[in-house]
Formats: C-alpha cells, sequence, structure tokens
C-alpha cells in the first residue's frame, strides 16, 4: 500500500511537472510567433499631391478652389476602401492650407486627426513615419516636388517623374517590409477633366 501510494504521489508530480512545462512551452512558443509576425510587418506610406488651386505666386498660401475640394472628396473615396481589413491608421500634411484642406477632407471621413509635418525634411520625417507607424498605413498629403524625394527615401523606386503643374490625381503606394524589396505602385484616383486629360500645361503652383 504505501510503495502504491508512493508511486501515485510520483506520478502525480511528474504529471504537473509535464503540465507546466507544456504551458511554458506554449507561451513560449505564441510570443516567439508574436515576435516574428511583429517583426514580419509591412509598413505601407501612401503620397499624394495636394488637390487644385488656383494660380498664386510664391510665398501664398492660397487654399483650395472649387475643383480642389471636389477633387479632395474623391480622394477620401478612394482613401476610405484602400484596405478591405484596416485602413489608413495616420495621416500627415505640411504645414501649407493646400495640403491641410486636402488632408481634412480624408482625415473627417477617416475620423482622424491630420499631423503637421515639413515633407523637405525628407530624412528625419520619413524616419519617424517609419519609427511611429511600424506595421500601419500611413497617407502623407503633400506638394509635387516633395513626393520623388520622400518615396527615394524610403528605398522605393528612383524613376518617380516629375509631376506636372496641373497633375493633381497622381496617388503612390510604398510597401516597406522588414525584409525583403520595397515596391512602389502608381495609380489614379477621381475622374480627369478635359484639361487634365489633354496636354495643357498651365503654371499652376507645387
Amino acid at each position: 500500500m504505501a510503495e502504491n501510494s508512493v508511486n501515485a504521489a510520483r506520478r502525480k508530480r511528474r504529471k504537473r511537472w509535464w503540465t507546466a512545462i507544456s504551458a511554458l512551452t506554449y507561451v513560449t512558443v505564441a510570443f516567439g510567433l508574436a515576435w516574428f509576425f511583429e517583426s514580419q510587418a509591412t509598413t505601407t506610406v501612401l503620397f499624394v499631391r495636394h488637390t487644385d488651386t488656383d494660380i498664386f505666386t510664391e510665398g501664398d498660401d492660397p487654399g483650395l478652389n472649387a475643383r480642389g475640394f471636389a477633387r479632395a472628396e474623391e480622394l477620401a473615396t478612394f482613401v476610405q476602401d484602400i484596405d478591405v481589413v484596416a485602413g489608413v491608421d495616420a495621416i500627415y500634411a505640411s504645414e501649407f492650407s493646400r495640403t491641410q484642406q486636402t488632408a481634412e477632407a480624408v482625415a473627417r471621413r477617416l475620423e482622424l486627426e491630420v499631423n503637421v509635418a515639413n515633407p523637405y525634411d525628407v530624412e528625419e520625417f520619413m524616419a519617424d513615419v517609419l519609427s511611429d507607424h511600424r506595421g500601419e498605413i500611413v497617407l502623407v498629403v503633400t506638394h509635387g516636388d516633395a513626393i520623388a524625394p520622400l518615396v527615394e527615401e524610403l528605398h522605393g523606386s528612383k524613376n518617380v517623374p516629375p509631376i506636372a503643374t496641373d497633375e493633381y490625381d497622381n496617388f503612390y503606394i510604398v510597401t516597406i517590409p522588414n525584409y525583403g524589396k520595397v515596391k512602389t505602385l502608381r495609380l489614379h484616383y477621381g475622374a480627369r477633366s478635359a484639361d487634365e486629360t489633354s496636354s495643357m500645361r498651365r503654371g499652376a503652383p507645387l
């Protein structure tokens, strides 16, 4: 009887030990998988130029014109459906009215705030985006001459063509995985007007 009791106690201790080991193994594997998938997270940065403004001289800070406000709503509709699961997580714009008003149309639709950043401080701006929004989708509303340097800073395409002064519907998507090649896509959003589909190039500002 005594020997049976001792054997039973040993079996219970072994069972508890294996249960503890199994639980520890499960927790370790779960944390390992969580770390692995987090390390694989892809950050996506969307770049778009502000929408239409009237012609102005350097140093002015005009807002959008009527076409610009209408196009900003087209942009909001486009961005709203950019990801079927999560959608845009953060929005950035420069300090100028034309980028602020373009971004606000999207922000209102997505119930997000607009963060202000200097797009011409390329290295610091992109470093902050990658650090603060790892694994997220970020929209940057900026100026025509700022898009190519920002894309290149993320190791995206070095062949982003110049954006014409009357060209407002370019939409760039840069995906940055932790491992692997950065990819750059260019899309167009909204309906193009007759002026935009022609070869006319008016002196609209960046």
